[in-house]
């Protein structure tokens, strides 16, 4: 069993799951084609959405079984050490940081950042708003809706004229 496991690689549950989601759906699929009953267009379409679901599993027991070398691995996630251009580099970067962090705490109290770094006061508490004038004059304000309706009279339908019209 330790050779057959080893050939499937480390994640055995997700490919046995995609044979089992396979087997399932072509199984229904093959019984939605070829038997005579009446939802049999419901079988097919069933069929075929877990046969697509299978996929799922078929690319968790892919992407779990790739294997990285180490050598290639750490750069990624940090192992590797510093070399001399690199320790130059974060030195550098932390005095630009640290520069800005000292700016940022000499500025007064109540003082807030934007991102451009320039100080905003804080505006302290608020006062209550008076309510917007749309119109600069006291002219009322003028809409589309407004514009558009007009009064519409509706006459009862002449039975001689409109009888090719009704909808029976």
């Amino acid at each position: 069993m330790a050779f057959l496991q080893a050939g499937l690689g480390r994640c055995v549950c997700a490919f046995w799951l995609a044979i089992v989601f396979d087997a399932v759906g072509l199984t229904v699929l093959l019984i939605g084609v070829f038997c005579n009953i009446f939802f049999y267009d419901f079988l097919i379409y069933a069929g075929s959405i877990v046969i697509f679901m299978s996929l799922i599993w078929w690319i968790f027991w892919y992407t779990g079984n790739i294997e990285v070398p180490l050598e290639e691995l750490e750069d990624d996630v940090g192992l590797k050490k510093e070399t001399k251009l690199t320790g130059f580099f974060r030195s550098v970067s932390m005095r630009i940081s640290r520069s800005f962090r000292s700016k940022e705490g000499r500025m007064p109290p109540g003082t807030v950042t934007n991102r451009t770094r320039e100080p905003v006061r804080s505006m302290g508490p608020r006062k209550k708003e008076s309510p917007v004038n749309l119109c600069a004059s006291d002219t009322p304000l003028k809409t589309l809706s407004a514009s558009v309706s007009s009064e519409v009279n509706f006459s009862p339908m002449d039975k001689a004229t409109d009888a090719g019209n009704l909808a029976i």
